[in-house]
């Protein structure tokens, strides 16, 4: 079992910046693949950032240049860094985390076990 729980949503202006955190307990073997998700009412759960456990990443085209994943091994959190922030990222973001790759390589959501926290909401004003 795996339990994540996401901190660090806020309001902010557009052009601002938020760091959100996602703090991970339990089989760490089960956390090889982590990453953050993002979900607006009606619409579906879309990838924004993946990290593998050999370090590597993916990005959503829409947030490329601006977002960067990372990830603390020995405080078990992963980090979402996002920079010039646009009302178009508005959402409730959502921390992931699985034994398999959570997207492919067009960021689409793979199906597997995966684990998610509760979320934790941004809203960027114009």
């Amino acid at each position: 079992q795996v339990n994540l729980v996401e901190s660090g949503g806020a309001s902010v202006q557009a052009g601002g910046s938020l760091k959100l955190s996602c703090v991970s307990s339990g089989y760490k073997w089960s956390t090889a693949y982590m990453g953050w998700f993002r979900q607006v009412p009606g619409g579906e759960r879309e990838g924004v950032a993946t990290i593998d456990d050999d370090g590597s990443t993916k990005y959503a085209d829409s947030v490329k240049g601006r977002f960067t994943i990372s990830k603390d091994a020995a405080k078990n959190t992963l980090y979402l860094q996002m920079n010039n922030l646009k009302p178009d990222d508005t959402a409730k973001y959502y921390c992931a985390a699985g034994r398999s790759p959570l997207v492919d390589s067009q960021m689409s959501r793979l199906s597997g076990t995966f684990y998610w926290g509760q979320g934790t909401q941004v809203t960027v004003s114009s």
